[in-house]
């Protein structure tokens, strides 16, 4: 079956949408709340089968992981129906492909789905898609995609936005260790003479990979956890290739039950972690790629963003998902538009100049900054701070998210370096800098508007002349007082700058 991307498009452009995706290792239900440039997962729940163990040698899919997966896919079933999904699609990848009892197996599925039809993806499509999902949750990807499952292994070239050639590798997790009779040497090997074969590795020389799997997720969650990183968003994190290496050193000398922090890691996933860091090392030894960027984002939603049209696809995620944050949760949907283009007219008439990176976050900034104004104050500006840096948000690296949650935190906490979010050495002193005068901008316009649209297009703050200066005109004259004017005069410090407020006639 081919699946019929307009009847995606259109029968969940107002309700959710989900995909069922059948692995060797797990089987998922993964419900969005739509179809859009940002689609929002609403239920994520997974089983895991191990659908494919076996299948190298037997040739045929487990018993047991049979009996598991018709048990989740009968529950997703009915949470489909109970969230009200507009359209379910349901693919199906390696282990399905190469077992000899694998259409038995989906024609169970189907029954089990009450009906639904499977689609059988074949190794490039597999790799299509998800190089296309690395295109929709990474902002301006270039290098190779490697989609690390239980049966096998996808390598995609990601440039310029277009996905170009791929490959599919019998490296995936499960079939590796079936193969190599549970020897990790012997696993080595198998790697390293597929690598040999794949003239696309020179491709990745000096350029980054990104990891898509949850093997490579687990590994990157070990390294996240020992070396107490700062953010606990798994989606956007990069390792160097040292980093890597010596990561894939530790699993490879470790009994599994005894790394440290393992017990972060599922259970039913820690065998699988030796033989995803054997193909990870033999990667990264012919390779020699730039660094390890982690993506949350693969085949699921490279089908969904393959189902957009044009002109969606050419919007910017963050700014998208920073939207939609911004109309379900601020005070006014409309005072963020607002402080968008107060800021920017604010920055523009500054000495400072933006790279575009710079004001695709400012933009973004400006959109989640009223998004946590619920919260009690005594707790509003840290809590705001985390509740940007752990939302939701493709389309942005760590050390963006850092500056957004710096931004929001200290538009409460005010500009104090004791009271900010703990940065972890990876946001630049010049971001440091751009998020304070960002901060203290915002905090003029929260006692200029108080989260309101219409005030701000007549209270324009404005650098000139070797002053900031704010203009009130004469009716909203009365907001002038010291409060007010101790924060023009924090943003005036922060730029070196004299201050004055002027009323208009």
């Amino acid at each position: 079956m081919t699946i019929d991307l307009q009847s995606l498009h259109a029968a969940s452009a107002r309700r959710p949408v989900a995909i069922v995706d059948i692995g060797s290792n797990s089987v998922r239900l993964v419900a969005y709340d739509g179809l859009d440039r940002a689609p929002l997962p609403m239920f994520n729940e997974k089983a895991l089968c191990a659908l494919g163990n076996g299948v190298v040698t037997t040739g045929k899919l487990s018993k047991p992981g049979i009996e598991k997966a018709l048990v989740a896919l009968r529950r997703f079933k009915v949470m489909a129906d109970i969230l009200g999904v507009a359209q379910v699609y349901v693919i199906a990848t390696a282990a399905a492909r190469d077992a000899t009892n694998g259409p038995d197996f989906l024609a169970a599925a189907r029954d089990a789905l009450g009906g639904r039809d499977v689609t059988l993806l074949s190794g490039p499509r597999e790799a299509e898609l998800s190089a296309l999902g690395v295109i929709s949750g990474v902002y301006k990807p270039d290098g190779i995609v490697g989609d690390l499952g239980g049966g096998s292994l996808e390598l995609i070239d990601v440039r310029n936005g277009q996905v170009g050639a791929g490959v599919t590798l019998p490296l995936g997790g499960l079939a590796l260790m079936d193969a190599s009779g549970r020897s990790p040497k012997a696993a080595a090997k198998i790697a390293r003479d597929a690598f040999a074969r794949c003239e696309m590795l020179s491709a990745l020389n000096g350029r980054t990979f990104y990891a898509v799997g949850g093997t490579w997720r687990a590994l990157a969650k070990l390294h996240m956890l020992q070396s107490k990183y700062p953010v606990r968003v798994m989606h956007g994190y990069t390792l160097t290739a040292r980093q890597c290496a010596d990561l894939v050193d530790l699993v490879a000398r470790s009994e599994p039950g005894v790394l440290p922090s393992i017990e972060a890691v599922n259970s039913a996933r820690r065998p699988l972690l030796a033989y995803g860091a054997i193909v990870l090392d033999e990667l990264l030894r012919r390779a020699r790629p730039k660094e390890i960027v982690i993506s949350t984002f693969g085949v699921r939603e490279g089908l969904l963003y393959e189902a957009l049209d044009a002109e969606k696809k050419k919007q910017d995620p963050l700014l998208v998902a920073a939207t939609k944050l911004n109309r379900l949760l601020s005070r006014s949907a409309d005072f963020g538009d607002d402080l968008l283009r107060w800021t920017r007219d604010f920055i523009g008439s500054s000495d400072l100049t933006e790279t575009p990176e710079e004001r695709r976050l400012r933009d973004a900034a400006c959109l989640l900054s009223e998004i946590n104004w619920r919260a009690h104050p005594d707790y509003r500006g840290h809590d705001s701070g985390n509740a940007v840096i752990s939302a939701q948000l493709p389309g942005i690296d760590h050390p963006g998210r850092l500056f957004l949650s710096r931004v929001a935190s200290l538009r409460y906490l005010g500009i104090d370096e004791s009271t900010a979010v703990a940065l972890g050495g990876l946001v630049s002193p010049r971001s440091v800098e751009r998020a304070n005068i960002l901060a203290a901008s915002m905090r003029v316009a929260s006692i200029l508007a108080a989260g309101m649209p219409g005030v701000l297009p007549r209270t324009p703050m404005l650098c000139a002349k070797g002053r900031v200066t704010v203009n009130l005109p004469k009716e909203l004259a009365g907001l002038m007082n010291d409060r007010l004017l101790s924060r023009v005069k924090q943003v005036a410090k922060l730029l070196t700058l004299d201050v004055e407020v002027k009323i208009g006639s």
